[in-house]
């Protein structure tokens, strides 16, 4: 996640201040590439091997049902929100509360797979072993949550001067490796896959897509926002789908299927090499570096303030909505960074990606379902989206069950207690 999550909460101190259309966009954007396709390329190709643009295809499909669901709640609601504050608005209590617990688990996730990111491309440059790039992950979430604490975020033209600067980046290895087009370089060695890996492939890594939704948490600092809010969400979407086929293609061209397989947790330090030599190496560690640091950051920020947000309903424990002397929400954010850090520990990339994806396609899917039965979409467009998400996060749950069942056993575990509490708090 990278778009300023619940940026209403620090813009509320000074009402003045509006969201233009392209800050909308590049918050949008940056929400989504982040230090999204700087994790995940490499465990596509390795599940859906040359049929790894279809992946993102089906994945932006979903996201782009999504974006709309997520859209026409907030402008027909009138006001900023998430599903959180969809569901208590219609009354659903309980499902809030439940959803709440969901959706910090996908974010707590999300910092992990980003931290895990940082650490590799930064030990990748260096010939560090994979034990010092876990600790280097681990020493940006605590470094980054000592910067929350502080309460400093980012501000709209720092985010659009860093979605300028990763865009640069990634299409200057798109266009290197789309100039040497090779339709064998996109299939490692002795692959056999249809279209149920591109499938898969696509709920493997949907949280790559997670961060458009973000925007609703401005609504109400945009420019004309039943404008803004709809066309900057689902033009950043296809920009981003464009964006991570351009990519998939281009670095499976540079260095070939197989080397992105074999260096999945740094593919695009591979790719920037083989193209520019040592400067692409750097260049890209750097770009990958910013992206995912300032993920982390925005992460955490949002995350902690959704917590407290929730905390303040009496939906998560009172612990959640302690304050320093900044107004920071300083026992949301260190339970935050702290689960992140064990996650980060013990966590391959690939369940981390697994996990995270997962949790946001049910939370996507629970979306859908509310715009379709509001009747504020579609019909095709909530049957899309709703049946989507469920059928990849369904088929992803399979998955896992063999490749990251303790992983799928704790997210069990946190989707049973959060029933419990919407149950309970459906009853009180």
């Amino acid at each position: 996640m990278d778009a300023r999550q619940l940026r209403d909460v620090r813009m509320t101190e000074n009402k003045s201040e509006k969201l233009s259309f392209s800050a909308a966009w590049a918050m949008a954007v940056g929400g989504m590439i982040g230090g999204g396709i700087f994790s995940v390329l490499g465990v596509v190709i390795a599940e859906a091997g040359r049929l790894a643009w279809l992946s993102f295809v089906f994945g932006g499909t979903i996201a782009l049902a999504t974006g709309w669901s997520y859209s026409r709640l907030t402008v027909s609601g009138g006001r900023a929100g998430g599903i959180y504050q969809f569901l208590r608005q219609r009354g659903r209590n309980g499902a809030a509360a439940a959803i709440a617990w969901v959706l910090i688990l996908g974010y707590v996730l999300t910092v992990s797979v980003y931290a895990h990111t940082f650490g590799a491309y930064i030990s990748h440059a260096f010939g560090w072993s994979a034990i010092i790039g876990h600790g280097l992950g681990i020493a940006a979430i605590l470094t980054i949550t000592g910067v929350n604490l502080l309460g400093v975020g980012e501000s709209s033209l720092t985010e659009i001067i860093l979605v300028g600067g990763k865009l640069l980046v990634l299409g200057a290895l798109a266009i290197a490796g789309l100039m040497h087009w090779s339709p064998p370089a996109l299939s490692p060695s002795g692959e056999h896959v249809g279209l149920t890996g591109a499938v898969i492939g696509a709920a493997l890594v949907f949280m790559a897509y997670e961060g458009f939704q973000l925007l609703v948490y401005d609504y109400e600092v945009m420019e004309n926002p039943q404008r803004t809010l709809p066309t900057a969400m689902m033009s950043a979407i296809v920009a981003v789908i464009l964006i991570y086929i351009s990519v998939a293609l281009g670095a499976a061209m540079l260095v070939g299927a197989d080397r992105i397989v074999a260096d999945k947790e740094v593919a695009l330090a591979a790719a920037g090499s083989a193209a520019f030599g040592e400067i692409g190496l750097v260049v890209v560690t750097i770009a990958a570096a910013f992206s995912t640091g300032s993920a982390i950051l925005a992460t955490i920020f949002g995350t902690a303030r959704l917590a407290h947000r929730v905390a303040a309903e009496r939906d998560l424990p009172g612990f959640f909505g302690r304050t320093n002397s900044e107004g920071v929400p300083v026992g949301a954010t260190l339970l935050i960074a702290t689960a992140a850090c064990l996650l980060v520990w013990v966590g391959s990339l690939g369940e981390l990606v697994e996990g995270a994806s997962l949790v946001f396609l049910l939370t996507f899917a629970g979306v859908n379902l509310l715009a379709w039965r509001g009747a504020v979409v579609h019909p095709v467009v909530g049957l899309v989206g709703s049946l989507g998400a469920l059928s990849a996060a369904i088929l992803l749950g399979w998955r896992m069950l063999s490749t990251a069942p303790l992983e799928l056993a704790m997210i069990g575990a946190v989707l049973s207690v959060a029933a419990a509490f919407g149950f309970w708090r459906r009853r009180t």
